[in-house]
């Protein structure tokens, strides 16, 4: 068993000062007192006028114990009296010449002549969520450790403990909150820098633009031209395919300060554009002596049926884009490779387009981005964790990993609400099974809108996969079977994003919480429901939608005649005795089931009256509303039967589901 080693307050021998002012070699000994200075350093120049300094610290045992900091910390310094976001590049610069596995790249110490540097950082810190922990101080207040043996001690506190670092839910852009994809990127690369082509899908929120993200930053290491094309952008999917042609060249040349020559965007014509890009691509092969790569993010929006845009989901663009694109790609050789990266790889799987070869089809196979492994849930806990003072047992690990099926983000946010949990206690606390249960039940009763932003993307654009989910909800297992059968490519999908799962011949959701999700708004499509079911589904949809009838109307009646010719438009539909008994009621007080009684009659009767009103609300013309809102009256709740037909609980479904969608499209 190796012996840990104590640390001490100090220098060592060999530190260099040469180079800092006096009073930053004052400071210097300052930090000396506190913490055990390594290194002297050096500096960091990133513009001609534009230069910082700095010192390499190993946390001392009290440091060690109470936060964590167990690797050596980076200390800038800062004479610039305005803070400015640059000092971040010369953080990361000083990283760079050191060991990755010597400094901790989750923090460092700043020290600045900015008089409001802590309030600075806070506001860079809301910009720019992913910045790592930066420790503050200015030049004058370090002297305060003389007189204060805590002064150090609570500023770190007060920044490594104070947020929530498992929060982030826009895609990553740096390193040190990047976990569990090594693998992808490694292979990816490997495959692209072969001249090979590759697609990675998944479901939102499981980290894809991290990951390209990821791969873009390693690629650029190397010194590789690469871009990423975001075809949510409507600077894409808005252009025409050649014009879109165009974009890719202009951003790659943007991207990477290139000297090429690129023609205007009225060059890229139909007849020429891809001419066009193939000795674009030349050109900048020559110009850098590297090949291109090409990074096509959130395809869905320039492909058939799903893009936002008519001339990529029902016209050609889609296909004549990557007509251009695999003819230069075959045309340079391995001096070109692209990325694609969706949701789906339906773009990939449909043989023809219209009349014509898709000529994706079968072009590489597609890598779905799976859950994380218990190892990489462990890492990204286990590491986050720790910069808040927050360390969890072992099992937890182990249990949450099962629980969301491995999916980063689901499990960040039940983390997320442990963290906060933690703020006003002792640091460090340990995490047991209480507090993560405690946990897992409170995100699941506020986890549908992330299971919405997850999956609703399926609901939206791939009816087939989301039907199979929803009938296996519901335990229709033959009818699962039988769909699942006909739709291979739907099932291999839903089994690639780790949803479902398969145990011999049966299949099941990896992720419990989202079959609850799915059972919850989609309950009233269970096939197999009981009388007293099928009456309680009928009192609860129909009073839901009287309720929210009486509100349109009221507001529609009084905003097309007026509160007085309204008032008497609904008297007349409610006959002699209400009318004389109502007339000397408000139009509200009408409508207040308190004082007055309308029933889904008389709402059904002022529709049908007043129809010119209503007509731009209804879907389905006067005679279908009229009849559908008929069959939903027809078993109101004080005309319970012994039993009720399939096939009049269908028709009620069906009615009922029309109007529902109808009052959900004026409410939204």
């Amino acid at each position: 068993m190796t012996e840990s080693i104590n640390v001490y307050p100090g220098k060592h021998t060999s530190v260099r000062e040469d180079h800092f002012s006096q009073q930053e070699k004052d400071i210097i000994n300052v930090l000396s007192k506190e913490f055990y200075v390594t290194n002297g350093g050096g500096i960091i120049t990133l513009t001609s006028n534009s230069k910082y300094k700095f010192i390499l610290l190993r946390p001392t045992d009290i440091y060690i114990e109470m936060f964590n900091l167990d690797r050596e910390v980076i200390v800038l310094f800062s004479e610039y009296t305005n803070f400015q976001s640059r000092t971040l590049d010369a953080i990361e610069q000083a990283a760079k010449q050191l060991s990755s596995l010597r400094v901790d790249k989750t923090c460092c110490i700043l020290i600045s002549k900015d008089q409001n540097i802590e309030e600075n950082i806070s506001e860079l810190i809301k910009k720019e969520p992913e910045t790592a922990n930066i420790i503050p101080f200015t030049y004058a207040e370090t002297q305060k450790a003389n007189s204060d043996g805590y002064f150090f001690r609570n500023r770190v506190q007060k920044y490594l403990y104070n947020r929530d670092l498992f929060s982030f839910e826009a895609p990553l852009k740096s390193d040190w909150l990047f976990f569990g994809r090594n693998e992808i990127i490694l292979s990816t690369i490997n495959r692209m820098k072969g001249g090979n082509n590759s697609g990675i899908f998944g479901l939102r929120k499981t980290g894809k633009t991290s990951l390209i993200n990821a791969i873009s930053r390693n690629l650029q290491k190397n010194g590789e031209i690469v871009t990423t094309i975001d075809c949510q952008s409507p600077s894409v999917n808005k252009r025409k395919w050649n014009e879109a042609i165009y974009y890719v060249c202009k951003k790659t040349k943007e991207d990477n300060y290139l000297q090429s020559y690129l023609p205007e965007e009225k060059e890229f014509t139909e007849k020429n554009a891809a001419e066009i890009l193939a000795r674009f691509v030349r050109d900048i092969n020559k110009e850098k002596g590297k090949k291109l790569f090409l990074i096509f993010d959130e395809i869905e929006n320039i492909s058939r049926i799903t893009s936002p845009t008519e001339h990529w989901s029902k016209g050609s663009d889609f296909l004549y884009f990557w007509q251009s694109m695999r003819t230069v790609f075959q045309t340079v050789g391995i001096n070109l490779a692209y990325l694609i990266v969706g949701t789906n790889p339906s773009c990939i799987e449909t043989p023809r387009i219209d009349s014509s070869d898709n000529p994706l089809f079968n072009h590489f196979t597609p890598t779905y981005l799976p859950g994380f492994d218990i190892r990489s849930t462990r890492d990204m806990i286990r590491r986050i964790g720790k910069r808040m003072g927050v360390n969890f047992e072992e099992a937890i690990y182990t249990n949450i990993n099962e629980e969301y099926g491995g999916h980063p983000f689901l499990i960040r946010q039940v983390c997320s609400i442990i963290a906060r949990r933690s703020f006003s206690q002792k640091k460090p606390v340990s995490i047991g099974k209480i507090s993560y249960r405690d946990a897992v039940k409170d995100f699941g009763e506020n986890s549908f809108n992330y299971l919405e932003m997850i999956i609703g993307v399926l609901k939206e654009h791939y009816n087939e996969e989301y039907e199979l989910l929803i009938t296996l909800a519901n335990e229709d297992n033959e009818t699962f079977k039988e769909n699942s059968s006909k739709k291979q490519n739907s099932l291999a999908h839903l089994l690639g994003y780790g949803i479902l799962g398969k145990d011999n011949d049966s299949y099941y959701f990896i992720i419990d919480s989202m079959r609850s999700y799915l059972l919850e708004i989609n309950k009233y499509r269970k096939v197999e429901t009981s009388v007293e079911q099928k009456w309680a589904e009928i009192s609860e949809r129909r009073n839901a939608v009287e309720k929210r009838l009486r509100t349109i109307i009221k507001t529609t009646l009084k905003s097309m005649h007026g509160e007085h010719l309204a008032k008497d438009a609904v008297l007349d539909i409610l006959g002699k005795n209400r009318k004389l008994e109502y007339v000397s009621k408000s139009f509200n007080e009408i409508f207040d089931p308190n004082l007055s009684t309308i029933y889904f009659e008389d709402l059904r009767k002022i529709i049908s009256k007043e129809w010119g009103s209503f007509e731009n609300i209804f879907e389905t013309s006067k005679k279908e509303t009229f009849d559908s809102l008929g069959f939903i009256n027809k078993y109101r709740s004080d005309a319970h039967a012994k039993d009720i037909t399939l096939d009049e609980f269908t028709i009620f479904r069906i009615s009922i589901l029309k109007i529902e969608n109808d009052i959900a499209q004026y409410f939204s």
